[in-house]
């Protein structure tokens, strides 16, 4: 009897051990692949993604869903090196809608695999609803004011999409490290919007 008792209670033990090796694999299947039994997904920018040629140059079924806010957090630029971050506050961006095939690129572009971003699920507040996106968080970073490029290249997506005049006079107002030197993603960035400019309208 004390036999049977012992099976019984290391088979239940197996059986929980499965389980929760179960529900995990699921959620990290779930957090890899959002919305997975859809199509598309929403994924909320509040960095040099607000601009449609640079999200555009690596996920181009990438279209605007809406201008969003998310709450509760502070914009900081940095380093991904050293100490962990407070990050962003009242933080206005756009909402995007995607397909889950530029999942990976987009994942890749925010050096995912390198550890330097997190993706995360977010709760953004827009007009009449909230909306469950995914967005990326850095894992850590060192404070340091960012280039003229990518500050100019956040500018110009606030405008472009119409985010709040004074949340955009403030973005105006960071100061940069005062870089002039090249960056490659600057240049290609320059050829997308010359050949955009360039297409006829339809």
């Amino acid at each position: 009897n004390k036999l049977k008792v012992n099976i019984k209670t290391f088979l239940i033990n197996l059986l929980i051990y499965f389980y929760s090796l179960l529900s995990h694999t699921l959620s990290t299947r779930t957090m890899d692949s959002p919305q997975s039994t859809q199509s598309t997904f929403l994924y909320f920018a509040y960095g040099s993604n607000l601009l449609k040629e640079r999200l555009q140059l690596k996920n181009p079924s990438a279209t605007v869903h809406c201008v969003a806010k998310l709450k509760d957090y502070r914009l900081v630029f940095g380093n991904h090196q050293g100490r962990a971050s407070e990050r962003w506050h009242g933080v206005w961006g756009v909402v995007w809608r995607l397909s889950v095939s530029d999942l990976e690129s987009l994942d890749s572009q925010e050096n995912v695999t390198l550890g330097a971003y997190c993706p995360v699920e977010l709760s953004v507040t827009t007009t009449g609803e909230d909306l469950c996106c995914r967005t990326y968080i850095m894992n850590s970073c060192v404070y340091a004011p960012p280039s003229p490029q990518y500050l100019k290249v956040i500018v110009m997506g606030a405008e472009q999409n119409g985010l709040p005049p004074e949340y955009q006079a403030k973005l105006r107002s960071i100061k940069t490290n005062e870089y002039e030197g090249p960056l490659p993603v600057m240049a290609e960035l320059e050829r997308a919007r010359r050949a955009h400019s360039a297409t006829p309208p339809r």
